[in-house]
This record gives C-alpha cells, sequence and structure tokens, in this order.
C-alpha cells in the first residue's frame, strides 16, 4: 500500500513543483512605490502611470552612452505619448542638479525628469549603478525588463506597437 501511495504521490508533487517553478519565473515584480519629483518640483507617482507603458531612464550628464540616446529617446517619446507611453528621466545622485537643468533646457527634453539626489530611486529599481539602465513597466505596473546600455530602439517601438495596439 505504501508503495503504491509514493508511486502516485512522487510524480503529483514533482509536477507540483514544476508547475510552481514555472508560474514564478513568469511572474513580473511590481515596480517600486516611489513618487518621482520634476525639476519644476513637480511630484510624479509612479503609481499614478499606470495604464500607461513606463520607460524609467537613469541617466547622467557625462555618460556618453546616455548623450547618444537622448534624442533617439525624445523621438520615441514624442512618437507614442499620445497612445500610452511614458518616460521618466532620472538623473542619478552625482550629477550636479544645474547640469541637469542646463542639459535638459539645451535639448528641450520633453518628458519628466528628476534629479535622484538621494540616490533612492536608485536603490528601489535594484540598486542602479550604472547609466543609462532603463526599465519597461506595463500597464499592470509591473517590470517588463531592465535594459543596461544604450537602448535598442527598434525592438523598443515593436514592444510599443505591440503593447499599445499601434499598428506598425
Amino acid at each position: 500500500m505504501l508503495q503504491k501511495l509514493r508511486k502516485i504521490l512522487i510524480p503529483i508533487v514533482v509536477i507540483g513543483l514544476i508547475a510552481f517553478l514555472g508560474f514564478s519565473l513568469t511572474q513580473k515584480p511590481q515596480a517600486p512605490n516611489i513618487n518621482f519629483v520634476t525639476l519644476q518640483g513637480k511630484t510624479i507617482p509612479l503609481s499614478s502611470l499606470q495604464g500607461k507603458m513606463v520607460l524609467v531612464n537613469f541617466w547622467a550628464t557625462d555618460c556618453p552612452g546616455c548623450i547618444e540616446e537622448m534624442p533617439e529617446l525624445i523621438n520615441t517619446y514624442q512618437q507614442y505619448k499620445d497612445k500610452g507611453f511614458e518616460v521618466v528621466a532620472v538623473a542619478m545622485p552625482y550629477d550636479k542638479l544645474q547640469q541637469i537643468i542646463t542639459y535638459s533646457q539645451n535639448n528641450a527634453l520633453p518628458f519628466p525628469v528628476a534629479h535622484d539626489s538621494q540616490g533612492e530611486a536608485a536603490e528601489k529599481f535594484s540598486d542602479v549603478r550604472v547609466t543609462p539602465t532603463s526599465f519597461i513597466i506595463d500597464k499592470q505596473g509591473r517590470i517588463t525588463q531592465k535594459l543596461i546600455g544604450v537602448l535598442d530602439f527598434a525592438a523598443l517601438r515593436q514592444l510599443l506597437n505591440r503593447e499599445l495596439g499601434v499598428a506598425g
């Protein structure tokens, strides 16, 4: 009797563990509960952007990759902002506020720019230390991708077209 029970229970337990593991690996973590304060002093709770696709971009004024990707980030934002896409550019704590303001004005950054002066945002987003680092957050407020380095804008546009129902 015990032998028959083992033959039945062991496969059930193994199948259950595999199902649990598969489920766990497909679950995307919730984006942190954080408020961004823009250079203009406006507070933007990340949770207020739920229902949109959001790209949180950690950058610095002295980062060559960040500067390289900024014009294409501006173009992508302009193309998709009215379709449910938001960008929040978060300058790193070591960046000087005046440099961020000057860069933002000189390049007419059209999306919200925040200075992570205390490093709170970088810490909450899995301790960001390298720039550029971007996080893509889905409409449900879950982090779907963490991207280190200059963005692949063709892939980003493909994702936005699919998620926002835009004909591409």
